[in-house]
């Protein structure tokens, strides 16, 4: 038999005690878990905070530039006419403004003006303009106002109101629970319009075709 032995080419010496406590001396290289949970836990709360602030000045710049949630000025009779000129206004067909996401009416077309003052109830009468929000109360799609008959009419499931936001009785003309909701608002000395968009007024009960309340559809059919 051979007596030479094969070891490795590089056998792991042992650490004497000066080495060892040299190694206890030098701070740990890299991350622990300790430091990496804490990071992971500051870097969420910071996400989170920021969200939040974002999440807040969304809700509330609406209301500080002047648009939908807080006063939005929608103009005069005249102004309304002359930005929509295909339709007929002057003839009390709803008017879509979507700074108010809001539908502007006048109550009555025989009166060719807004009236003066201010009506928190949303029902426009005193002013002889009405503003309807654009949802339909049913699951809030948007109504279309029909040039065939003058009603606004859901697409999304068939619900129809008058041109004054008034539901109609009855399965036949859908499914709202409610007529159209409406915003308060002000008339100013010189005929301009300013609604309040941050309160919300919930639209009366459907009232049956023939009733005192409901104006009937110019067209016995609709656009839907």
């Amino acid at each position: 038999m051979s007596n030479y032995h094969v070891e490795p080419a590089a056998q792991p010496q042992a650490l004497t005690s000066a080495a060892l406590k040299s190694l206890r001396r030098e701070e740990v290289q890299g991350i622990s878990r300790r430091q990496l949970l804490r990071s992971s836990i500051g870097g969420a709360m910071t996400l989170w905070l920021l969200e939040l602030v974002g999440g807040t000045l969304g809700f509330i710049w609406p209301n500080l530039a002047g648009g939908f949630g807080g006063k939005v000025t929608i103009g005069t009779l005249a102004d309304l006419k002359l930005k929509n000129s295909s339709v007929p206004v002057a003839d009390g067909f709803p008017v879509f403004v979507g700074e108010a996401r809001a539908f502007i009416v006048l109550v009555d077309p025989a009166r060719q003006e807004f009236l003066p003052g201010t009506d928190k109830t949303g029902d426009g009468t005193a002013l002889n303009v009405r503003a309807l929000y654009q949802r339909c109360p049913h699951l809030g799609c948007k109504p279309n106002p029909c040039l065939k008959n003058y009603w606004l009419e859901c697409p999304c499931h068939g619900s129809r109101y008058d041109r004054l936001g008034v539901k109609a009785a009855g399965t036949q003309y859908g499914p709202a629970p409610r007529s159209m909701d409406r915003f308060s608002g002000t008339v100013t000395a010189d005929g301009a319009l300013v609604l309040d968009t941050g309160k919300i007024t919930l639209g009366p009960l459907p009232v049956a075709l023939g009733q005192p309340g409901l104006i009937p559809p110019k067209s016995p059919t609709g656009c839907i």
